[in-house]
């Protein structure tokens, strides 16, 4: 299905004297568009790749000399090359008789197999192996002869069976033999009420991926099927189609109309082919998600969430007998935050540990997972935990997780690191360097790479231990043909919302060339949430489209704002409920008007506002909604006749 967006650019230069004095740099939002300028950068992030059972790893990381290879060793504090680039390259040569780049070895389907000894590859369909510990590499077998695993099979975890959908219907097979006996499971499957992924799909008898998951024993499936035959029809234009654009047509259910899908969870049995489908309806227009309870296949969870999004029960079913336990039920007005929703199911269902915002921020909590009872809390006070789970040790009963806004004078967007024992003691923060940090643990808990950047931060790449103590620095990103070409990074800053109270943070994307003595129009890139704000945390060479449209003699700014982003606490998160269409107009002019009142480069009779999808929306809101007299004045000056150009200077311009 094909997605349209709405973007729209009103940038208000009022008069020609100013587009004759200052003209704008086309050649520079040439050059630094993001086409262009993620030339200049490599890599930002090493992705550790653990060996199988160690908490050794490997990694690739790209600079301005080339990529490279390296494995890692925490025990003993080592790096080093996995094998010599020249070397390697040698061998390739040899092998496949032809040059290969020493500088950036392009090797495709990169794996090391269990024995932590061989890393695989491929090259023009035919796998290669190289040996850790000879440094040699030998030609396999050409994987076009290997048996390839059908993209319409749905594999048990030791791949004996096949689980696929045909004419709507629910199949089995054995999975040794494609040609195999077909078992058919379900007679009642049809188009919209299908055990087909894609339920619209007219095709006959063709074999398609069903909703089935596995247990992890092998023993049941189970399918989340969807009914939408009575939803109402949307339909887009495929109009790439040939010979000629054909109309897709999906199901959708409008806001406020009656007729919504309607969930049906069954279990089968892939011994006895039985199916059963369980009893879950509670609410009016309900739906489930869906989890299984590590290796055991005689329970299994699932949530169920009324219509309005305000109540969601954690439910247990006993997979032989199809009971299923109401364990507890959580209410949270005016509506779930799904963003960060997370149910963890430890020691296969004795315990479970829960996301919740019932105090008004994101909180852990540790509930019994036969009974229901609340244990615990395992986190609390004011502050977000993202509900982004890194690692779970069970055997050391601790949870480590990203959490938002404790560190007093840290942005509290950045996403740092902490960890807390089940029972709620021994919270402690282990990565808390003011940037935005990505952990990713070894198996055993005992070591994470920690990658943190910030839109003002160059990245960096650090190995911790779970006690957050730095056992080496891996790498820093590479920025030296950015320097080189005149990039510059953004600036941050902070403002006060509209009610003189609320801290909001954004980002200043200023031309290259900048001169503090001028005058800039200033422009707004806005997106009004309530799933995430316009502005970037991270590292950015582009800022979306900011960086390159700074260029063209403007200031750009991107902010938060009450109602943006859920990852602050839920009234910053909910402040736009019932209120779509205004609620974020206020804080973004109000945040321009404090921008302008700091600087003296900031034209604030010169104001544009842009955005994406709802950005776009927040746009047209911003010019067609009754303001205060300044917006009203501002926004009559803009007009609408095409762009022209004249001696490199912008005229009048409406994007």
């Amino acid at each position: 299905m094909k997605k349209y967006y709405l973007l729209i650019l009103l940038l208000c230069i009022g008069s020609l004297s100013f587009a004759q004095e200052h003209k704008a740099n086309f050649k520079a939002a040439e050059k630094f568009k993001a086409s262009n300028i993620q030339k200049m950068l490599k890599s930002t992030r090493v992705s550790p790749r653990w060996f199988k059972d160690s908490d050794k790893f490997w990694y690739t990381y790209t600079t301005t000399n080339g990529k490279n290879f390296y494995i890692v060793d925490p025990a003993r504090k080592s790096k080093s090359l996995m094998f010599d680039s020249k070397d390697f390259a040698a061998q390739l040569s040899e092998l496949t008789r032809k040059p290969w780049n020493h500088r950036d070895l392009d090797l495709k389907g990169l794996e090391l197999e269990d024995d932590n000894r061989t890393l695989t590859f491929m090259i023009d369909s035919i796998d290669y192996h190289f040996d850790l510990t000879s440094k040699m590499i030998t030609k396999g077998d050409s994987t076009e002869k290997a048996p390839k695993r059908n993209n319409w099979a749905t594999y048990s975890p030791d791949s004996t069976w096949i689980s696929f959908a045909k004419n709507h219907n629910l199949f089995l097979m054995k999975a040794d033999d494609t040609d195999s006996t077909e078992i058919q499971l379900t007679e009642d499957g049809e188009r919209w009420f299908s055990y087909a992924w894609d339920q619209g799909d007219t095709a006959k008898d063709k074999r398609q991926r069903a909703r089935a998951r596995w247990f992890e024993d092998e023993s049941k499936m189970y399918v989340n099927r969807s009914d939408s035959r009575k939803v109402g029809e949307l339909f887009v234009i495929d109009e790439l189609a040939n010979p000629r654009p054909e109309i897709e047509i999906y199901k959708y259910a409008m806001p406020g109309e009656q007729e919504v899908p309607q969930e049906q969870l069954e279990i089968f049995d892939v011994a006895s082919r039985e199916r059963m489908v369980l009893d879950i309806d509670k609410y009016t227009d309900q739906t489930i998600s869906t989890y299984l309870a590590g290796d055991s296949s005689d329970k299994m969870f699932f949530t169920r969430m009324n219509r309005t999004s305000d109540s969601l029960d954690v439910c247990r079913v006993n997979t032989a007998t199809g009971e299923i336990t109401t364990l507890f039920t959580d209410v949270n007005h005016p509506y779930f935050n799904w963003s960060y929703q997370q149910l963890a199911i430890l020691n296969e269902g004795e315990e479970l540990i829960w996301w919740s915002e019932r105090t008004g921020w994101g909180q852990l909590y540790l509930y019994d997972g036969n009974t229901g009872a609340l244990k615990n809390k395992i986190t609390n006070g004011g502050y977000f935990v993202t509900g982004q789970i890194q690692q779970i040790d069970t055997v050391g009963r601790k949870v480590y997780f990203e959490a938002r806004g404790r560190e007093a004078g840290i942005d509290p967007y950045y996403a740092l690191m902490y960890k807390a024992n089940f029972d709620g003691s021994g919270f402690k923060a282990i990565s808390t360097e003011p940037a935005n940090h990505f952990m990713n643990m070894s198996e055993s808990a005992k070591y994470y790479v920690d990658n943190y950047s910030a839109v003002d931060m160059v990245p960096q790449s650090v190995l911790k231990d779970n006690e957050g103590n730095v056992i080496m620095k891996l790498e820093e990103a590479d920025l030296s043909l950015l320097y080189q070409a005149g990039w510059k990074m953004p600036e941050r800053f902070t403002v006060k919302a509209d009610d003189g109270i609320t801290d909001l943070y954004g980002v200043m994307y200023k031309p290259f060339d900048f001169d503090s003595t001028r005058k800039y129009p200033v422009i707004s890139y806005v997106y009004p949430g309530p799933q995430t704000e316009s502005f970037v945390n991270d590292f950015t060479t582009t800022g979306r489209y900011n960086t390159a449209l700074a260029q063209l003699g403007f200031i750009v700014v991107s902010m938060g704002h009450r109602g943006g982003s859920p990852m602050r606490d839920k009234y910053y998160h909910t402040f736009g409920y019932q209120n779509l269409r205004d609620y974020a107009l206020a804080d973004d002019k109000r945040s321009l008007e404090q921008l302008a009142e700091r600087h003296s480069f900031i034209d604030i009779d010169h104001v544009g506002i842009f955005g994406h999808s709802g950005g776009g929306f927040m746009s047209t809101a911003a010019l067609l909604s009754t303001l205060t007299s300044t917006m009203q004045q501002l926004l009559l000056q803009v007009t609408t006749t095409t762009t022209s150009i004249t001696n490199g200077g912008v005229k009048h311009t409406m994007v």
